[in-house]
């Protein structure tokens, strides 16, 4: 999600806005520019006044040209279907349509959705915000997301599946937001959604691709730096043992992200994954230590017999020039130093990273953004010793969605003329999935001292399998507020390896709503 505040200071009066990249990176000439310091890495965003208010209002009221239209028209077309604004309070409610249909020509398949959302929000004064959606939804979808439901059980990043035909999948999806500002310093947010810490399109640290899960948020700026801690509620049904199945666990988050100037920035981030039932059933005490916000309180460790999981990581972004920035992030699940400075592939040395660079206005077109990165994960990395305690949130991976095991090379281009958005992906990853029986490392889901071997792991390994992905939109934008458009999409995506093939060609047209964020660029979690 994307939250803006309204008036000038570190925070203020903050309007939910859903993070989606394809909106998101509109604002990359004000958000990347050398001549601000704003920290970008943490979504949702606080903007002031003097920065993205001005440049994410005219995107919001984009096509309003300032004459008296008919009720329909302006309903249609420019604002919220019902839009209360008092003198100390606001209030919005809006229906939200998302439906589509086209044809896998690969696997002579008609796909479609059908989902209706409903959506509303509004504020209390100039400190409390508020926003509920809501959407039932039902779909046919090509063979390769039915693969990846029907072996993980969740409709990609949404809700539990539940099947209704060949390919056919019904779902529920909510999201709920409250925001309290009680000091300019200081927001404190709770509810049920997701955070995203990075500047690139994937993050191996935190993304925005799993599930919703429940939380509270306490975020603070002064100065250069910002800091935020995030206390969440989650659930695990790939976690089994005989006490049951789907059990509960919690995550604690810290990030800390540091402009050192206008060009370069530092953040640090780490978090803690725990349990509240063993594998044998035995309920553990609550560790108060969690309440404390202060970062690394739990350091990655490797031989001491804490329960809980940790991950540490480092972020870093600097802007060469206004069109060129580059980022990365580097995220360790454990450290045995004899191993991590040796070259034996040793399985107990777990860590991804990312490196990239983006920008706007690319060959001096205005409106046109791009950005190139690479991630990379190690075998076994976010896996953990019992399978609660991996780093993923209702069956899917909290950082990348891919798991562990993969080197993927990805580019984006967006462009926006006026009301028409222009999109295009392609995506190459080459990954290692589990064969005979053994754990090769990709799947974060299995216990990493089942490695297949102590020594002499490298990425990629296991069954070897690239994939290649191309996809691109183009969406004529009918009301800015809710993401009202008309959108024409294809996708292309091929999957090898020794044992299967996978090919997806297809088309798609509909009328789309929201800003949510639907990740198609998927892996096969197993073999098949």
């Amino acid at each position: 999600m994307l939250s803006f505040a309204l008036a000038s200071g570190a925070f203020a009066q903050s309007v939910y806005q859903p993070y989606s990249y394809q909106f998101y990176q509109k604002l990359n000439t004000d958000l990347y520019s050398t001549n601000t310091r704003e920290h970008t890495s943490i979504k949702p965003l606080f903007a002031d006044d003097s920065l993205l208010k001005h440049h994410y209002d005219s995107l919001m009221n984009y096509g309003a040209d300032g004459k008296q239209h008919g009720l329909l028209y302006r309903k249609l077309f420019n604002e919220h279907l019902i839009d209360y604004r008092g003198t100390g309070s606001t209030f919005y409610a809006d229906l939200l349509p998302d439906f589509d249909i086209g044809r896998d020509f690969s696997g002579k398949l008609t796909i479609s959705t059908t989902s209706l959302g409903l959506q509303v929000g509004g504020t209390f004064g100039s400190k409390f915000s508020y926003n509920i959606t809501g959407y039932e939804s039902s779909a046919v979808v090509p063979d390769y997301l039915a693969t990846y439901i029907n072996q993980v059980g969740i409709i990609p990043g949404q809700a539990y599946a539940k099947v209704y035909k060949t390919n056919g999948y019904d779902w529920s999806y909510l999201t709920a937001v409250v925001s309290y500002t009680p000091v300019k310093y200081l927001n404190i947010e709770a509810g049920r959604d997701k955070t995203f810490i990075g500047d690139g399109y994937r993050s191996t640290l935190l993304s925005d691709y799993a599930s919703p899960y429940p939380f509270l948020k306490l975020t603070g700026t002064l100065g250069n730096v910002r800091y935020m801690v995030m206390w969440t509620d989650m659930n695990d049904p790939s976690s089994t043992s005989s006490y049951g199945t789907g059990r509960q666990k919690f995550g604690v988050f810290h990030y800390l992200d540091w402009n050192v100037s206008n060009r370069l920035s530092f953040g640090f981030f780490d978090s803690v994954i725990g349990y509240y039932t063993d594998d044998n059933g035995t309920k553990r005490p609550f560790d108060f230590n969690y309440i404390n916000p202060i970062i690394f309180l739990k350091p990655v460790n490797n031989s001491s017999n804490d329960p809980d999981k940790s991950l540490l990581g480092v972020t870093g972004k600097y802007k060469i020039t206004n069109g060129i920035t580059v980022y990365g992030q580097f995220a360790l699940n454990e450290f045995v130093s004899k191993d991590f400075f040796s070259s034996d592939g040793a399985s107990d040395n777990k860590y991804a990273w990312q490196l990239g660079f983006r920008g706007p206005d690319l060959f001096g077109v205005k409106g046109l953004n791009y950005l190139v990165e690479t991630n990379n994960a190690k075998p076994y990395t976010y896996s953990a010793r019992s399978s609660i305690e991996n780093y993923a949130d209702n069956g899917e991976p909290l950082a990348h969605p891919w798991g562990a095991n993969f080197r993927e090379v990805v580019g984006l281009l967006n462009y926006t003329y006026k009301k028409f958005d222009f999109s295009g992906e392609a995506d190459y990853g080459r990954y290692g999935l589990d064969m005979n029986g053994l754990n090769y490392g990709k799947d974060i889901f299995q216990l990493y001292t089942t490695a297949v071997q102590q020594d002499g792991n490298f990425t990629g390994q296991g069954l070897a399998t690239h994939m290649y992905y191309l996809e691109g939109k183009v969406a004529y934008v009918l009301n800015p507020k809710y993401n009202l458009r008309i959108e024409l999409g294809g996708i292309f995506r091929q999957e090898h390896n020794s044992q299967f093939e996978d090919r997806t060609s297809m088309l798609t047209i509909g009328l789309r709503s929201s800003f949510r964020d639907i990740y198609n660029d998927l892996a096969s979690y197993k073999t098949h």
